[in-house]
């Protein structure tokens, strides 16, 4: 099955279609006046359907088992065929389609096996997916005019004593999202190189993001967000918020993290735990959706 760890939870959204052709309109009277042997076609076949919908893991073996929190199924009377419409809903990390069309299916077939016995021209004509929301079919296309700045703390490899890797990994990241690093600075678990590299980079008009990596946790060096913080413009508690649910979902020891969000000189600032995996997973729980701010928040047309 495909790794889905990484993403976040969003509420996703699902409609499909399914369409039954039948031999005349005298079928269609007697679905309307309950007259079909086998009972009650749409009650039936609803019933069906829901529980299609909920075994698509065990039918497709790469679907993964995932909690549906709505699902409706609906008829439509057209003149020689029955439009289903299906709508499945989850709050996960993966869609439904799959699911919003195996329900369509299985409601499909339902109806197929209860009218054979009164009318044998009915075939099932259409399977589709109508609409899906949610995860990255809910996000604006990103052009990569993003720029970002990237600041490695640590006394260590500012000595040269160490290899950068979290830096660097960052870097890597911020390509999917379209965001292209233009400066990778390393320093030193000090305030006062902290302040100027915060200073120098939001003076910088081509940059849009600066991502401080290091000195977020709670030893006697780590200064990173005492420093950035009174420097703010503002403070984007729910990304901080974000950041650290989406570690604690990984590891126990992510709420002892201090991570920083914020907002100097209309540039996204951002204070990332010193590990090559906390700051990408900081990384993998805020983006795309924290470049929003360059939208709603600041006016700007980025992506």
């Amino acid at each position: 099955m495909v790794d889905i760890t990484h993403k976040v939870n969003t509420l996703r959204t699902a409609i499909a279609e399914a369409i039954i052709k039948v031999g005349s309109s005298n079928t269609l009277e007697l679905i309307r006046n309950g007259q079909i042997p086998k009972g009650d076609v749409f009650e039936m076949s609803r019933a069906a359907g829901l529980l299609g919908i909920k075994k698509t893991p065990e039918l497709l073996p790469d679907c993964h088992p995932l909690p549906v929190e709505s699902a409706s199924i609906k008829y439509e009377m057209l003149e020689e065929s029955i439009r289903i419409l299906v709508t499945v809903k989850t709050i996960y990390k993966t869609g439904v389609e799959v699911e919003a069309m195996t329900g369509a299916a299985i409601v499909a077939l339902n109806i197929y096996d209860m009218l054979k016995p009164v009318d044998k021209s009915v075939e099932i004509t259409n399977i589709r997916l109508l609409e899906k929301t949610g995860g990255k079919s809910g996000r604006k296309p990103l052009d990569g005019t993003f720029k970002a700045a990237i600041v490695v703390c640590s006394d260590t490899i500012s000595k040269g004593n160490g290899e950068d890797s979290s830096g660097a990994a960052i870097r890597e990241a911020l390509t999917k999202y379209g965001v292209s690093t233009t400066k990778l600075e390393i320093i030193p678990d000090d305030p006062a190189f902290i302040a100027n590299q915060l200073e120098q980079t939001t003076a910088d008009e081509t940059i849009d993001l600066i991502i401080f990596t290091g000195g977020t946790g709670v030893g006697p060096r780590d200064v990173t967000p005492d420093t950035i913080l009174p420097l703010l413009d503002l403070e984007l508690e729910g990304v901080s918020e974000q950041i650290r649910r989406y570690g604690q979902d990984r590891t126990p020891y992510a709420m002892l993290s201090r991570s920083v969000a914020g907002i100097k000189n209309k540039k996204i600032e951002l204070a990332l735990p010193g590990s090559k995996k906390g700051a990408i997973e900081g990384i993998q729980a805020c983006f795309p959706h924290i470049l929003h701010v360059f939208d709603i928040i600041l006016g700007q047309r980025h992506g």
